[in-house]
């Protein structure tokens, strides 16, 4: 890669300023200062700006994150704070949710810059699970759970949704899982039954569940076996 196009990624500065820090003699690799904006990056060079090093991104990158409520998944919302507030990373604007929660929706939230694995887990014909824990304003009616065992009927949609796994935790406290992702698909399936979800949170996606030693803001690399679950 070009060097100044490494820098303007790293520092979040176009290009026609990178040129200007370089000619302000900002810029050293292996320790030597480098003005010439051309200059191409080896893996193994070690890049510093004012004598900060900068790391190069060797791979995609793949991260859990207990997303607190309050917060959106876009990596760029005017009027919310987003996910990336919690994510101290090199050039973490590249990074993706891996599945969007809503701004009042807690729980496990996975990032990466890796297209095709997001993917795996997004696209409908994959169907890759989503547990959630989910609180409700009302009992829970005896035969919900076969009721979305057979598919549930969505306002203003044709089909059926899949077979999704109710357990009932309590009264009004329930796991359900889901194998699809359509639009506030849970709390529209619950409204469906009658009642209304009051809170959400999700534990699991795949095989990837929550780790609970990360409180709500913090996050940690997903394990190469985490990674690996997620099918092709």
């Amino acid at each position: 890669m070009r060097l100044d196009k490494f820098l303007s990624q790293q520092l979040g500065i176009s290009r026609s300023l990178i040129a200007r820090e370089l000619r302000a003699q900002r810029v050293t690799v292996d320790g030597d200062v480098i003005k010439n904006g051309a200059f191409k990056l080896a893996p193994e060079h070690q890049v510093a700006f004012d004598g900060n090093p900068l790391v190069q991104q060797t791979g995609p990158r793949y991260f859990m994150l207990h997303k607190p409520q309050g917060y959106v998944c876009s990596t760029d919302d005017p009027d919310h704070p987003t996910i990336l507030y919690f994510i101290d990373e090199p050039v973490a604007h590249k990074l993706h949710a891996a599945g969007r929660l809503d701004i009042d929706t807690s729980g496990l939230v996975l990032l990466t810059d890796d297209g095709q694995w997001s993917h795996r887990i997004t696209s409908p014909k994959h169907h890759c699970e989503k547990t959630y824990l989910v609180a409700l304003d009302r009992p829970i009616e005896p035969g919900t759970a076969e009721h979305f065992a057979a598919g549930i009927q969505l306002n203003g949609e044709k089909e059926l949704t899949k077979p999704a796994v109710l357990e009932v935790l309590d009264e009004q406290l329930a796991r359900l899982t889901i194998s699809e992702g359509r639009y506030h698909q849970v709390k529209r399936m619950f409204a469906a039954v009658g009642n209304h979800v009051t809170a959400l949170h999700r534990e699991r996606i795949g095989a990837i569940v929550l780790d609970s030693s990360l409180e709500p803001g913090e996050y940690r690399a997903l394990t190469q076996e985490e990674v690996d679950s997620i099918g092709r």
